[in-house]
């Protein structure tokens, strides 16, 4: 016997275990099957599980069971990632804690000891919260992007791109953290609007006054790097400078000379149309710069400190000084100066580095980079001719818009975490790239005649370097493996649009540099998980939604089946706990069914056949499991999740629950013990098509039932997926709906016009014709207990003060005279449609308002849009019941 409660928290981790103990997740337990593989993207090893990782892995996680029960050969790879930065971070806080010092105090080798140390104690956090969300990953295959294979890997394909001279050296700006003193991706970076000013600066010609113009006022937020200004940019087209194109001016307080050039960057539009160009600290100053070799004055030390050069020409009393210290001199001195021509007070865009949070510094450092551009050449080429699919489409305008404005990637990391560069240098500054020490001390060797020293660079791969080849190096690359020749390419990616080109792009690149053939032939990009406002959630916001905690209040099933039921393709999700509590509900609702079912009777009978069916009702409600498998299927071969389980929660909720089971009450408690075994039989066997079709979604509940409801030798999650013939019964569908349109719509009025709930009222047909009159008779009893009538008669006439429905050629007449007050009725649905002409009224003016519409955020814009779609809805019911009452 059932238990009275559904209780998911005892429930998940003993099934769980249970899948795990049984090897349900193992690949190759299918070896002649179809293969169907998955690559996990691997969350960072200091994460905990967020919003986002619930929605990406509930995803995948339904894909790789819906596969596993079509009897295809899953693999869903799992790993974690290095996460150089983030790791290295956490552990030099903790050495801090525990005895007070840092890692330069403890030398590399001890530090990274320490890291190693706490992967293995604390790194697992993410892989035991991904478990109880119900992953089921193939965990036997588990891999670590610094584990000895995938570091491996990494070796192979830096010395090989190096060979190739797809790897260099090269003095380009990076995005520079004076905390951690590194350089750090673009998705490290968070820019934040921040209060500001804009500073205006005059720079006098050197040949005094030219076409009435004596001096060339520039204007920066960051007055601290005017001292290392190489040019004045003016546009070519600007009239007003055309002939100081070639002249000088002075750079006060560095007191150099330099020129004023012409180019495409400066708007003549805004400000004065001059601008300073500062390439050694500012991303488009420096291409402006190498376009007229203007030269790269370095200003900063890696902690973002002044330093004075004899090239830079930086006043030795700056030397040492803070950046932010450095400006306030700046502007004092430009003041004293006479230079100074006034300031604006503004919001500013601001990059700040997403764990230091410092103000990130454009900084001209020497760095290792991988030749991007043609690399990205084959990679473009792939998806144009639909090697590699993006869903939702519009994603492939946005990769293709960076990969054909890419830049060189930076991969080098000024830490000690991570995959060191395989280069050595000799004394003379010679480099040596091999896959070991030996190996370059042997090139050395040869290359000079002689044994020689050679010290290794300290810098570390970026992390996205290991990540990139994660399709690939998880398989046993470059070892030719079985799984990578069965599982390589992998089906489909599942990600968010925010890594599309630091890890999507850069695994398409390696893939078919290395592999010859794309990483994946699907790319399914899903939407961000906002709060119920539409807002993007963040800890300074205090909006943060944990996952865990939803599961520990909800289950695993409830979240997982809400963030299914609102992946719309393209659609962020605005998720409140009240939605998860819903479709927990939703699995409250199936356990109670399966109650009811058990209290009734109802069993498996293994020689059922539904097309044997004989009672109207059973014929029709296998016709409509049928239609819901097709509808299933078919919606997540097309990533349609929300279609999916919208599908299951329609038959579930509404057709079986809400239906079928009120339907066959009486057939259950009559006589007729051949309709009452048949019934029982086909409740039995719809009950199990509906756990079959909802495992993917809400694996716990389905499974926890499939093993109560009956005595089985099978599991759910090993089960094959329904296959029906045959199914599907116009005669039976059309007379069902027709009893269910009659409920409905009974229903309906009653509900519109506000007839009491406890009255019976009798209904009467006009104008039915011989079949209408059969199914009548037919579904009487079942039709005045659900829609709560005394009678339902025949007439030619509609009768007077009767609300009236279209029922086929029918007209069904409700006479509520006595029963409500027409007047009052009219009165209070004219009000409520005065007050919804008000509110679109007001919804209208603010969407009409270009102002408005220009500066009101999304989540504002949709919301507005979305209550008036409501209100319109409101106004078309309302509408209709004033017509019904005539």
């Amino acid at each position: 016997m059932l238990e009275k409660t559904f209780t998911p928290a005892e429930m998940e981790a003993r099934l769980y275990a249970e899948w795990e103990k049984r090897g349900f997740f193992k690949a190759g337990r299918k070896p002649k099957a179809e293969a169907f593989t998955i690559v996990i993207p691997p969350p960072n090893v200091t994460g905990s599980l967020h919003m986002g990782h619930a929605l990406n892995n509930t995803i995948q996680d339904i894909l790789c069971r819906f596969e596993r029960m079509r009897g295809k050969d899953v693999l869903w790879q799992p790993g974690t990632d290095h996460a150089g930065i983030a790791t290295q971070m956490v552990v030099e806080r903790l050495l801090a804690q525990e005895n007070k010092t840092d890692r330069r105090t403890m030398g590399r080798e001890a530090f990274l000891k320490r890291v190693w140390e706490w992967k293995e104690e604390s790194g697992g956090t993410i892989i035991n919260q991904l478990k109880r969300l119900g992953a089921s990953c193939d965990w036997s295959r588990e891999r670590f992007t610094m584990d000895e294979g995938l570091s491996r890997a990494v070796l192979k394909v830096f010395v090989q791109l190096y060979r190739e001279g797809l790897i260099y050296k090269d003095q380009r700006l990076v995005n520079w953290d004076p905390v951690f003193q590194t350089a750090i991706s673009d998705l490290e970076v968070e820019t934040r609007e921040t209060k500001g000013s804009m500073w205006s600066f005059a720079y006098p010609l050197v040949d005094g006054e030219i076409d009435g113009i004596s001096e060339i006022v520039i204007s920066t937020t960051r007055p601290e790097t005017m001292l290392g200004d190489g040019a004045v940019a003016v546009h070519p087209s600007d009239e007003r400078y055309k002939n100081l194109i070639g002249k000088l001016v002075r750079l006060p307080i560095a007191e150099r000379l330099i020129p004023i050039i012409a180019d495409e960057y400066p708007d003549p539009e805004f400000g004065t149309g001059a601008v300073k160009i500062t390439g050694a600290h500012d991303f488009n100053d420096f291409e402006v710069a190498r376009r007229h070799d203007i030269p790269l004055l370095k200003l900063m030390d890696t902690q973002a400190r002044m330093i004075s050069t004899p090239e830079n020409h930086v006043p030795e009393r700056y030397n040492g000084k803070d950046r932010f210290e450095a400006r306030k001199m700046v502007l004092e001195e430009i003041e004293a100066l006479g230079f100074y021509r006034g300031k604006e007070d503004k919001v500013i865009a601001q990059p700040f580095g997403d764990r230091s949070n410092v103000v990130i510094e454009p900084m001209l450092t020497e760095q290792w980079y991988v030749n991007a551009g043609e690399l990205a050449k084959p990679a473009i080429r792939a998806v144009e001719q639909g090697d590699t699919a993006f869903i939702p489409k519009n994603w492939d305008k946005t990769y293709f818009e960076w990969m054909n404005n890419i830049q060189p990637w930076c991969i080098s990391r000024q830490l000690w975490w991570g995959h060191q560069i395989p280069a050595w240098y000799a004394p003379d500054g010679m480099i040596f790239v091999a896959e070991s020490e030996a190996e370059a001390k042997a090139d050395a060797a040869k290359h000079f005649g002689h044994e020689i020293e050679l010290k290794r660079d300290e810098d570390v791969l970026d992390t996205w370097f290991s990540s990139a080849l994660w399709p690939f190096s998880t398989l046993g690359w470059p070892d030719e493996t079985p799984e990578l020749k069965r599982h390589y390419k992998t089906d489909v990616l599942v990600t968010g649009f925010d890594i599309i080109f630091f890890w999507v792009a850069r695994m398409m690149m390696m893939g078919l540099h290395f592999m010859k053939e794309v990483p994946f032939h699907t790319v399914y990009i899903h939407a961000l998980v906002r709060d119920e406002k539409g807002q993007k959630m963040s800890k300074s916001k205090g909006n943060v939604i944990d996952p865990l905690e939803l599961i520990d209040a909800y289950g695993a099933d409830a979240l997982r089946f809400t963030l299914a039921a609102m992946a719309a393709q393209g659609r962020d999700i605005k998720l409140a706990k009240s939605r998860v509590e819903g479709y927990r509900n939703f699995g409250t609702k199936l356990w109670n069914a399966a109650r009811f079912a058990e209290m009734n009777g109802v069993k498996r009978d293994e020689n059922y056949d539904p097309l044997a069916a004989r009672v109207t009702v059973n014929r029709w409600i296998a016709g409509e499991a049928a239609r819901t498998e097709r509808a299933v299927k078919q919606a997540l071969q097309d990533y349609k999740f929300n279609e999916a389980a919208g599908a299951l929660y329609q038959f579930v909720w509404n057709v079986f629950c809400d239906w079928y089971l009120e339907l066959i009450k009486p057939i259950l408690l009559g006589t007729d013990e051949a309709a009452k075994a048949e019934t029982r039989a086909t409740a039995a066997w719809v009950m199990d098509q509906i756990l079959l079709l909802l495992h993917p979604f809400m694996p716990f509940v389905t499974e926890e039932l499939w093993q109560q409801t009956a005595e089985r030798k099978t599991w759910l999650i090993d089960s094959p997926w329904p296959a029906y013939k045959g199914l599907g019964d116009r005669e039976a569908d059309a007379e069902i709906e027709w009893a269910i349109r009659f409920i409905s719509d009974v229903r309906s009025v009653r509900a519109e016009m506000n007839v009491p709930a406890g009255a019976r009222i009798s209904a009467v047909i006009v104008s039915a014709n011989a079949e209408t009159r059969r199914r009548a008779a037919a579904w009487e009893n079942e039709i005045m207990r659900l829609a709560r009538l005394s009678a339902i008669t025949f007439e030619d006439q509609v009768p007077k003060a009767a609300a009236q429905i279209v029922l086929d050629e029918a007209t069904v007449a409700l006479p509520l005279e006595g029963v409500i007050d027409f007047a009052a009725e009219r009165q209070r649905l004219a009000k409520e449609l005065e007050k919804i002409a008000r509110d679109m009224a007001g919804i209208d003016g603010r969407l009409n308002n270009p102002g408005f519409v220009a500066k009101a955020p999304p989540e504002v814009l949709e919301e507005s849009r979305d209550r008036k779609a409501e209100l319109e809805a409101r106004k078309a019911k309302v509408n209709e019941a004033l017509g019904r009452l005539g």
